[in-house]
């Protein structure tokens, strides 16, 4: 059993360490336990996208109340991360886990059984409220419960992959649900995931004393929450909006001041909400860069591909879900073998920044495509190297966000994963949109909008959003190469330093 974490000293000041000197016997089972919660909560981003058009027929909203549907649970959970993480320190990650667990259910059965648009968008905003709960408290016992470097290897390698490949088996569950049942079952299934991961949790995560409690910053948490809310929200207006708008800058500049604030006050008080060692330490700031990299480079796949399968293609919801699968398959593959394999030979400086190069590689591929391209010959290769890039970012910048933080901390550390994720993924959505935006408005410019240009000229903003989201892997690789360590990697014993030389 684990000694409590609460009442270990703090880690020493290198990045990856081991403090627990024993193992859990059924670590796998609660292993396989988070993993189920994990995977409710990534898929739910993109789950319901493929049924908006069949939600909004039903309950008849515009279209543009489609976005506040994805939107409102971006927001609740991006801006509520932070704090969320700092209360599973404060009253036990187990307890958090289930009351996230239980409350995604209840918000999904609400958004599942609405009758008006209203509903609908109050369970997604509940949705979003309690996974800022759950998901950092499922990530806080993973890295408590597996502190052994080669098992840890292992189980982040799992987290790594359902992290990366949710979003393409949301698409997937999302067709096929939608096509055999409703829209509806896109909620509704989340009931079953809650469901088998509290089972789960009740019979196999041992409640811990909480011993020393952290102390609620309660400014810290108005001025993060407020701040990244604001954040997210004029990044969710600016792809329609425009980046111009008094809504989008007004927003941003609002979310910029109020972050800026948060970080002053949290070198003030006593018991910051954020301390800030976590994020100034250059080797795991770095991963927490990889990963707001990653989030952001990868709704080029999710949502423009997604449009181009639909609009220009002519695929049903389930034929869209079943050509994202090969992209998760191997992200899934990869990041197993990235940390039980390749990591300990090769370090995290290598297989970041080669997956950077992968995953721009893949999205340079799909600038390649026509209105009547090969799925086999254009995109499934494509599609593959993407998947393998980011198998290659994504598990092994978890495991190094996360080590090595004061066990006191975890819960917080661990939703800043979450949060450089969520950022990510709304500033590359509004980043890409408004590309995608502005080269249809330039196609069209001066031109009668024929069907024909239409066409074209779609599939050119297309293009545009994936030579961005390639630039995006780009830079990643530049960042990565620069800031981390060449030889850090696993330490072969417990307690061992990383090794790492300039």
């Amino acid at each position: 059993m684990h000694t409590d974490p609460t009442d270990s000293a703090p880690s020493p000041k290198p990045v990856l360490t081991a403090t627990d000197p024993v193992s859990d016997p059924r670590r796998w089972w609660i292993l396989a336990t988070i993993g189920v919660a994990q995977l409710m909560v990534v898929l739910d981003a993109t789950i319901v996208n493929i049924a908006l058009p069949s939600a909004q027929t039903d309950l008849g909203f515009s279209d543009s109340g489609r976005q506040w549907v994805v939107t409102a649970y971006a927001m609740a959970f991006g801006s509520l991360l932070l704090l969320g993480g700092r209360l599973g320190d404060m009253f036990g990650r187990r307890r958090t886990f289930l009351i996230g667990l239980t409350g995604f259910a209840l918000s999904s059965a609400l958004g599942g059984a609405a009758t008006t648009f209203g509903v609908l968008v109050t369970g997604r905003v509940l949705q979003g409220l309690f996974a800022a709960l759950l998901a950092p408290a499922a990530l806080a016992l993973l890295s408590t419960t597996f502190t052994d470097p080669a098992e840890r290897g292992k189980a982040f390698g799992v987290f790594g992959a359902i992290a990366g490949s949710g979003g393409g088996v949301g698409l997937l569950l999302g067709g096929v649900l939608t096509d055999g049942l409703n829209w509806r079952w896109t909620m509704y299934v989340n009931l079953v995931f809650a469901a088998i991961a509290g089972l789960g949790a009740l019979a196999l995560i041992r409640p811990r004393p909480t011993g020393r409690r952290p102390e609620l910053d309660l400014p810290g948490a108005v001025l993060a929450s407020s701040g990244l809310f604001c954040f997210v929200y004029g990044l969710s207006g600016a792809g329609s909006a425009s980046w111009s708008s008094p809504r989008t800058w007004g927003f941003l500049a609002a979310g910029a001041a109020l972050v800026v604030a948060f970080v002053w006050w949290q070198t003030r008080t006593p018991h910051p909400l954020l301390p800030l060692r976590i994020v100034l330490d250059r080797v795991r700031g770095t991963a927490f860069l990889a990963l707001l990299i990653g989030g952001a480079g990868i709704f080029g796949v999710l949502l423009f591909l997604t449009y181009y399968f639909q609009h220009t293609m002519g695929y049903r919801p389930v034929m869209t879900g079943l050509a994202f699968l090969p992209m998760a398959l191997s992200i899934t593959t990869t990041s197993m073998v990235s940390n039980i394999v390749l990591l300990p030979k090769a370090g995290f400086r290598v297989l970041v920044s080669t997956g950077m190069v992968l995953a721009a590689c893949g999205m340079a591929g799909l600038t390649r495509l026509s209105e009547t391209s090969s799925y086999a010959t254009y995109v499934l290769p494509a599609l593959i190297v993407f998947g393998v890039g980011m198998g290659l970012i994504m598990s092994p910048s978890i495991n190094l966000g996360t080590a090595g933080i004061d066990p006191a901390d975890i819960g917080v550390g661990s939703s800043l994963i979450k949060t450089m994720q969520q950022v990510g993924g709304s500033l590359g959505t509004a980043l890409l949109s408004t590309i995608a935006a502005g080269t249809v408005a330039d196609q069209l410019a001066g031109r009668t909008p024929t069907p024909q240009l239409m066409a074209e000229a779609t599939l050119k903003s297309y293009h545009a959003a994936f030579a961005t989201s390639a630039g995006i892997y780009a830079l990643g690789a530049v960042v990565t190469l620069t800031m981390l360590p060449r030889k850090l990697s696993v330490p072969v014993a417990r307690g061992a330093a990383p090794t790492g030389r300039r």
